[in-house]
């Protein structure tokens, strides 16, 4: 199948009843076909399971157990950086923000507005800042977490489409992290706000934070917000933040000043949870 006749059938396929029977499918407890399903999908996407705190598959009652499974202690240790890596992933793309626009492949950009809900105030906060953006495949680890300490402002809700966020589908649908649904997440740091943003795809059932738990479903039309004035939620670097049942991608804003990517870094390479993301050197 060519890269756009996939792009273009996803324009018609049932995308939302598709993720709503992969939901169910995967919270599903259904035993001896649970595991086999599981075993299955090790085999298929070449999951490592040595690194798994519960390396045993029959002990998963579903298959979002399994998904979201927790790493053994000492798997990811975390680099000395300002701003570590979030997730396990492949790079999308990472950089500067042009104005308030954001680079998501050759020939097509969206804005920092559009990617946060609407909110023009918010995202002016990240003209001219940086952002980075993780694609995280069906064999990483699914569990996100900070790439800096902060405390939680708000948490948005943004209703959208349910495209794949695979790199062809960033390649061909104009938009896309902007146009998905997704859970925009709003900290403060030392160092001024940064944003996570959880971008939701075609199978993905839902996203999840360990500050709210299932964010979706329920899938609504309207925008929906969420404050965290008091009791606060502080979380340091490294902590979990959040969780994909089923895989998509992650979008990170940062506010203007001086932002050192690691050198390392490039466009389609693999990432790894806790490795050095980018420095912050004072103005």
């Amino acid at each position: 199948m060519s890269e756009r006749f996939e792009v273009l059938l996803q324009y018609v396929m049932p995308k939302r009843a598709m993720t709503e029977f992969g939901h169910h499918i995967a919270s599903m407890r259904g035993g001896a076909v649970t595991t086999s399903i599981i075993r299955w999908f090790i085999g298929k996407y070449g999951v490592n399971m040595t690194e798994a705190a519960n390396p045993d598959i029959t002990s998963y009652a579903s298959f979002n157990d399994f998904f979201t499974r927790a790493l053994m202690p000492g798997a990811r240790p975390l680099a000395a950086a300002d701003l570590i890596c979030p997730v396990d992933g492949a790079i999308s793309q990472f950089g500067p923000i042009d104005g308030d626009q954001i680079f998501q492949a050759k020939g097509h950009n969206y804005s920092t507005t559009a990617l946060v809900g609407g909110d023009r105030a918010l995202a002016a906060r990240f003209d001219g800042g940086s952002f980075a953006t993780i694609y995280l495949s069906p064999k990483d680890y699914h569990r996100i977490h900070m790439p800096a300490e902060g405390r939680l402002q708000r948490m948005i809700y943004v209703p959208g489409e349910l495209f794949s966020v695979n790199p062809a589908t960033a390649r061909g649908v104009p938009g896309l992290f902007a146009r998905n649904e997704r859970v925009v997440c709003v900290f403060e740091s030392a160092r001024g706000p940064f944003v996570l943003v959880l971008v939701g795809a075609t199978i993905v059932g839902s996203m999840a934070t360990v500050w709210h738990g299932v964010v979706n479903p329920p899938r609504t039309r309207e925008v929906r917000e969420w404050t965290y004035d008091s009791p606060a939620v502080h979380l340091r670097q490294g902590d979990e933040m959040g969780r994909f049942l089923l895989g998509s991608t992650v979008v990170m804003l940062f506010p203007k000043g001086p932002c050192r990517f690691n050198p390392a870094w490039e466009p389609g390479s693999a990432v790894r949870l806790g490795e050095m993301m980018a420095n912050l050197q004072d103005q």
